[in-house]
């Protein structure tokens, strides 16, 4: 169990376009290195086509990064037979006309309209996230700032509001806050540290927690029991604090997926604004007013 909020689904979705579209920029130099070295030899040949040593540079960089550590002598070998095979499975689908398949064929062109994408946002989102450029966001919205606010609280954690009630007029009775949290909390994390949650920001908690935990003062508990999905809590807040800035080490890579973000974002309202769009119903039909997204029932 956890208290520290989870993303939610848009700022998942949002990370992972920001890993997604970053990868193109850093696999970049990679692939810019492999196009402009002066060599680039031939390191076999399937049924007379050629696969370059680029090819398999490239390979190695779409490897997780403990592969890539892999010494060469050890990785090239293995990624040049892989590619050999997949160079003879699509010589034998060809001879097959596997590749004249409708599905195949709308495959490849999904294929090619991703690749055109991303080639375009590397092209126009690319240059523009600089480490200069990362660094002058840093110094312009961080640097010399105050931090967040955060708050430093200790809770109780039962599984019904009875429990918590009565907890609640047990600490008005001057009952030790700690002693209460070892005999009825249930977070493991923190019950045999008398409830001790730390310092947190608002939105590190879930927002129910959160919500409650940063209307309190200093030594003042929830005068009602405060539901989450994880229960019923107790909550009392013991001391706050303002956060120190984030260094730009801790916070540049945050910042250089916001800069993504935000480039992509320009481009896909200039390219959406060149182009003629019409919608219409999920059957095909005209959208009216009256219409939802959720498809028509199968028949």
């Amino acid at each position: 169990m956890s208290l520290f909020a989870a993303p939610s689904a848009g700022a998942t979705a949002r990370c992972l376009a920001g890993a997604l579209l970053a990868l193109p920029l850093l696999c970049g130099t990679a692939h810019s290195q492999a196009a402009t070295a002066p060599v680039d030899p031939i390191v076999a040949k399937v049924d007379g086509v050629p696969i370059r040593l680029s090819e398999v540079q490239a390979a190695v960089s779409g490897l997780p990064e403990n592969a890539r550590a892999m010494p060469p002598q050890t990785l090239y070998p293995v990624l040049l037979d892989q590619l050999i095979g997949g160079r003879a499975l699509v010589a034998e689908a060809r001879k097959t006309g596997a590749d004249k398949d409708p599905e195949v064929q709308r495959q490849v062109a999904v294929a090619v309209e991703r690749a055109t994408e991303a080639a375009l946002l590397q092209k126009e989102v690319g240059p523009q996230i600089s480490d200069a450029a990362v660094r002058a966001r840093y110094d312009r919205d961080i640097a010399g700032k105050a931090g967040a606010i955060e708050v430093r609280a200790r809770h109780i954690l039962v599984p019904d509001e009875a429990t918590a009630k009565t907890i609640i007029a047990d600490l008005k009775k001057g009952t030790d806050f700690a002693a209460l949290s070892k005999q009825y909390s249930k977070d493991p994390g923190s019950a045999q540290n008398g409830g001790d949650l730390g310092f947190f920001k608002q939105d590190q908690m879930v927002p129910e927690f959160a919500a409650a935990a940063f209307t309190l003062k200093d030594n003042e508990v929830t005068a009602t029991p405060v539901k989450t999905q994880f229960g019923w809590h107790v909550i009392q807040v013991t001391e706050r604090r303002k956060a120190a800035p984030p260094s730009f080490e801790d916070a540049q890579e945050e910042l250089r997926q916001q800069m993504i973000q935000q480039g992509v974002q320009t481009a896909l309202t200039r390219a959406r604004a060149a182009v003629t769009i019409e919608q219409f119903n999920l059957d095909g039909s005209p959208i009216r007013a009256t219409d939802t997204a959720v498809p028509p029932p199968s028949r």
